[in-house]
């Protein structure tokens, strides 16, 4: 379950687009970031997650934020400022055993097109040839799901959404989002040819005048469109944002993907254990939530320049955001390959021990280092736009690397102050009782990763 957010020029600040996304998997499922500049290609074909495609001559530069299990992405972009993000929902159609998967699509869209309107057209294309399908969890290989997406670029954003080959588009005005369930209704600016008719025949509607997607297609019975409470998220992080609008910025978005969905006078209480899959932050607790947020973005589309503010780790709440920037810069990718259980030497796993620290006593352990997290936050991100901001014309080779050594540092920066936080608050014993029945669930989720606390 995810949540995904755009604002464009007329609600943001400084008059750029700006997108966010929590991808939220299983709590052990690694969220990998990886780059990958643009690139001749002598191979005929390309293997996705499930099936094999013929591959282009060329693949654009491309920063993929991923399970790291699958090919394709759940949130990215490319060198033009192209920016994706993606939501599972349930329809009413059939769910393909294989077929390309949603996160595919998205990776196909950043590697071959430069606008959003070329990414919708190739994904629609694209769900017509190879349609959409197979199982989209991590253990879970009975998680089936149709998808909706945001798509961006510097100018414009899109919502599509999708039941099985069938399609609808809408053009983003102000902000929106989108979480777990459909959301166009009877306003759209693009459609599938035949999906009125279809609508129609299945007796999901009358006529073209009493069409109305969302109403003809959720599948309004399906356990996980009810256990998503897609549009609780939705309500809220919407509402968070028409709170700012031509006043929005990329820290407001982070804040955005930080919320709990929870009253303010109960914000000092609150702790993890409580949480619900209303919580765009959302922490995996139980059966009734078993997902958490493993990685997030905040991608800020300038015209010379994107600066993607990116976890790499769980929980945007107990997370560091730090920038990467495109195009031509980007950043290294990990040296060893990435273990599906604990590796001290993988700043995911590293933080997770952090995370998983910090939820037997949510309240107490964050208080030990968030102000110094927050001051960490606000250097990398003064460092970034005061160097941006002095960037007016094309990209200089000596600007490239300067920010290429900004990333680098905030990487190592935030490498280096886990590691003493979570040296802190292993020195302390929790305060408050988050559970029984939570704690023996975070047992077993460590257990299975190998993760001692």
């Amino acid at each position: 379950m995810c949540d995904t957010i755009v604002a464009v020029g007329n609600a943001t600040k400084d008059g750029s687009v700006i997108f966010g996304k929590n991808s939220d998997r299983e709590p052990n499922e690694v969220h990998a970031i990886e780059y990958y500049s643009r690139k001749k290609n002598e191979e005929k074909t390309v293997r996705t997650t499930y099936i094999t495609i013929p591959q282009v001559k060329e693949t654009y530069e491309v920063l993929l934020l991923k399970p790291f299990w699958m090919w394709g992405c759940e949130m990215g972009s490319n060198e033009f400022g192209l920016t994706i993000g993606n939501e599972a929902v349930w329809t009413k159609m059939p769910y393909r055993k294989i077929g390309l998967l949603g996160m595919d699509l998205m990776r196909l869209a950043l590697e071959r097109t430069k606008t959003a309107s070329e990414a919708l057209t190739l994904i629609t294309e694209f769900l017509e040839e190879y349609g959409q399908g197979g199982p989209g969890g991590y253990t879970d290989k009975k998680l089936f799901y149709h998808n909706s997406f945001i798509i961006a670029d510097k100018k414009e954003a899109w919502v599509l959404e999708t039941a099985d080959k069938f399609w609808i588009a809408e053009k983003v005005k102000g902000v929106r989002t989108i979480s777990n369930s459909i959301t166009i209704r009877k306003d759209y600016d693009l459609i599938h040819p035949e999906l009125i008719d279809y609508a129609i025949k299945k007796g999901y509607c009358k006529s073209e005048d009493d069409f109305d997607f969302a109403k003809c297609f959720i599948q309004k019975l399906n356990i996980n469109q009810i256990g998503a409470m897609g549009k609780k998220r939705k309500k809220r992080t919407q509402c968070l944002l028409e709170q700012h609008m031509g006043e929005i910025t990329p820290e407001i978005v982070m804040s955005v993907l930080r919320d709990h969905n929870i009253p303010p006078k109960k914000e000092e209480k609150w702790s993890p254990h409580k949480s619900s899959m209303k919580s765009p932050c959302l922490h995996a607790t139980s059966i009734t939530t078993p997902s958490q947020s493993t990685g997030s973005m905040v991608s800020h589309l300038k015209e010379n320049l994107q600066i993607h503010w990116v976890t790499g780790t769980s929980a945007p709440c107990t997370s560091i955001f730090k920038p990467i920037f495109l195009p031509g810069i980007g950043k290294e990718n990990e040296k060893k390959a990435i273990s599906p259980t604990y590796d001290p030497d993988n700043l995911w796993w590293l933080h997770e021990k952090l995370h998983r620290l910090v939820l037997m006593d949510y309240t107490n352990r964050m208080n030990i280092y968030k102000h110094e997290r927050d001051e960490l936050e606000k250097q990398f991100i003064h460092e970034t736009y005061e160097k941006v901001n002095k960037i007016t014309r094309k990209i200089s080779k000596r600007d490239q690397e300067e920010l290429r050594k900004i990333t680098k540092k905030a990487f190592t920066l935030s490498e280096e102050k886990t590691k003493s936080w979570i040296e802190k608050i292993s020195k302390t014993n929790p305060i408050k009782n988050s559970g029984f029945l939570y704690k023996q669930y975070w047992k077993k989720q460590n257990k299975a990763a190998k993760l001692v606390l």
